[in-house]
């Protein structure tokens, strides 16, 4: 089943739930794969593009609710993590700290990295095999630790 499929699905269960913001939430992925789909002039999309989009989402109610709580506004950064865990859901499991830095060594030794020079090399490939499973500062943080 596709996550398009899957997030249609959240939806009407969170309307028969009466689960109001668990609905903002997946209405919020819905209108964002519509605009990406009109975008492209296409009826469908990849799960891929997908994952993207959601993780895009995620960042963006994480950064907000950062900002809330620094304007002192508890209620809208509890509000904005909420969304933010209901939509998290459909991301693949994030990988612990121990298990990225397993994952890049092998990357550094499969691309032959020697130093901090090689980290293009190195982020080129990260980026793509670990894509929705770690967050991009944290690999890059990774990689600069293991470079130096």
């Amino acid at each position: 089943m596709s996550l398009e499929l899957d997030i249609q699905n959240g939806i009407k269960a969170a309307m028969l739930a009466k689960e109001k913001v668990k609905l903002e939430a997946l209405r919020g992925i819905k209108a964002a794969i519509l605009l990406a789909k009109t975008a492209d002039g296409s009826e469908s999309i990849s799960d891929d593009a997908v994952l993207k989009i959601i993780q895009k989402l995620v960042k963006q109610r994480k950064e907000s609710a950062e900002l809330y709580k620094a304007q002192n506004r508890p209620e809208l950064a509890e509000n904005e993590l909420a969304e933010a865990s209901f939509m998290e859901v459909f991301l693949p499991k994030q990988l612990t700290e121990e298990e990225l830095a397993a994952e890049l060594k092998k990357i550094i030794e499969a691309v032959g990295a020697k130093g901090p020079q090689d980290m293009g090399k190195v982020m080129g490939t990260a980026t793509k095999k670990l894509m929705g499973k770690a967050d991009g500062k944290a690999i890059s943080a990774m990689v600069k630790q293991l470079l130096a």
